[in-house]
């Protein structure tokens, strides 16, 4: 999220939401990708701490999941993300969000890992 190429790339999902259009006129392009890529390598390293914290990787995933939500709501706000033909008729802008349905699942997934984790070991 760090070059304009990248900073670009994700302007039709921003500029189309209604959550998250207003941050443009707050961050600006780039600046809103440069926090973009700070928060998903924040959640990252939060999710890699889980020898060392699993409650620190049960908040990092928690934030992934609604990271991942956010990211799906641009299926519904993005112009052009669904092609005429019925269920999962998905232009290339739509199938590049699709993949965040995955990531999705999986940060769920570390989520509910990482608490039970952090319970086992706080009894």
């Amino acid at each position: 999220k760090f070059t304009a190429y990248e900073a670009e790339g994700i302007r039709p999902f921003v500029e189309n939401s209604p959550l998250f259009s207003w941050a443009y006129g707050v961050f600006g392009i780039q600046g809103l990708s440069n926090l973009l890529g700070v928060i998903e390598i924040a959640l990252g390293l939060l999710i890699a701490l889980r020898a060392v914290s699993p409650m620190a990787t049960a908040i990092g995933g928690a934030l992934a999941t609604g990271m991942f939500l956010s990211t799906l709501s641009f299926l519904l706000t993005t112009g052009g993300a669904w092609l005429p033909g019925g269920f999962l008729a998905l232009s290339v802008p739509g199938q590049f969000l699709l993949k965040d349905l995955v990531l999705l699942g999986a940060a769920l997934w570390t989520t509910g890992e990482a608490l039970r984790a952090a319970r086992c070991c706080h009894e």
